[in-house]
């Protein structure tokens, strides 16, 4: 068991088999990235009302979007990191607006699936300090998905 998962389906909309994919995707990209094992992260799914109301709150923009993630490991000015190994490290959480994703892979003509997963693992990416603030970043998180995603068979089709 690498890493646990708490999925919460805000929509009661989400199919088991796609929990399950995103579970071992995550699970897959957690190995890849050597995150700790017993780390936590939560997965929630929601509806874009709810997900533009964390998007006004948390980041002023007062629109819906796919995916938010929230890292628990970011640290402020001046604090300092506390690395116990009894303590699991809380990774964070990524919510994800299944309404976002039903548009999405339609508009980018791709399963469901292959977007819902590619929303998991963007928002995990996140959670592990990826960012894409300036290009160089970008480059680096967008190849990185892509070559996880691809590794992991998750194909654009």
């Amino acid at each position: 068991m690498m890493i646990q998962i708490d999925f919460q389906d805000e929509t009661d909309s989400v199919d088991e088999a796609f929990v399950d994919l995103i579970q071992r995707l995550v699970e897959f990209a957690a190995k890849k990235e050597q995150v700790p094992a017993q780390s936590e992260v939560s997965i929630s799914f929601v509806d874009n009302d709810y997900i533009q109301e964390l998007n006004r709150d948390y980041r002023q923009k007062d629109q819906p979007t796919d995916v938010i993630s929230f890292a628990m490991q970011e640290l402020g000015e001046g604090e300092l990191e506390v690395k116990t190994d009894e303590m699991p490290a809380v990774l964070g959480d990524i919510v994800i607006s299944v309404d976002k994703a039903k548009e999405q892979s339609e508009e980018f003509d791709h399963s469901f699936e292959r977007e819902l997963g590619f929303l998991a693992l963007h928002g995990f990416l996140h959670l592990l300090g990826y960012d894409h603030m300036d290009e160089d970043d970008e480059k680096k998180m967008f190849s990185r998905q892509e070559e996880i995603l691809q590794e992991y068979g998750l194909k654009r089709s």
